[in-house]
């Protein structure tokens, strides 16, 4: 199953693909038409894998703020939270690599309180600016149990669209279809402080699925 927002770039890159290969064939060298071929196919393979949506299980629990993304741990600390919340938060950043899942899903169900789209750069994404100063989105999420959660979605060095759903004042799910960020990024959430961590760093999580802390 794949996203949504891969489906133009998946049907124009088979096209490509099978254009060059029938155009390769003609080659006489058979060496460097193999070579060629297996190149086209290794290319299409990594875009059907980068925009792959697998499905997930999402425990759905007020109380528990599950990861929005696939990836891996990279960041877990305390930190003053400028935008939105004006104070301190604990902030959990989440890197993808090229060939994570990269759809985004929401942490916790209940209201978004604010959506915000920012243009910016395209450092890379573990660079200790890259939440401030690359593109990116800002979403706000609230319920009862965990109160209000940040998260931002984080464009990368390779990553030129992020694709943002949430919409201010929308009741939104636990684990559903939150966006999309393109080639490479990273998800920052910024938590109440007295919140449970449930992870480490360097832990890799499954977005839908790992929990990250409860209340």
């Amino acid at each position: 199953m794949f996203h949504k927002e891969g489906q133009k770039i998946i049907v124009i890159t088979l096209l490509i693909v099978g254009g060059l290969f029938i155009l390769v064939d003609n080659i006489e060298i058979q060496w460097l038409v193999k070579t060629l071929q297996i190149t086209l196919l290794v290319v299409l393979i990594l875009i059907l894998q980068f925009f792959r949506n697998p499905k997930r299980h999402t425990k759905h629990n007020d109380a528990h703020l599950i990861s929005p993304v696939d990836g891996k741990v990279v960041v877990i600390e305390e930190v003053e939270e400028t935008e939105y919340f004006k104070d301190k938060r604990l902030q959990v950043s989440i890197f993808m690599s090229p060939i994570n899942v990269h759809v985004t899903r929401y942490p916790i169900g209940g209201k978004v309180l604010f959506s915000k789209y920012h243009p910016g750069k395209y450092l890379v994404a573990w660079h200790p600016k890259a939440s401030e100063e690359n593109e990116r989105t800002t979403v706000v999420l609230e319920n009862k149990m965990f109160g209000k959660v940040l998260y931002r979605q984080i464009a990368g060095a390779l990553a030129r669209r992020i694709v943002n759903y949430a919409q201010k004042d929308q009741n939104v799910i636990q684990g559903s279809d939150a966006g999309f960020i393109k080639f490479g990024s990273r998800v920052d959430l910024f938590l109440p402080l007295n919140t449970k961590l449930k992870v480490e760093l360097n832990q890799k999580v499954k977005g839908g699925e790992s929990i990250i802390s409860e209340v």
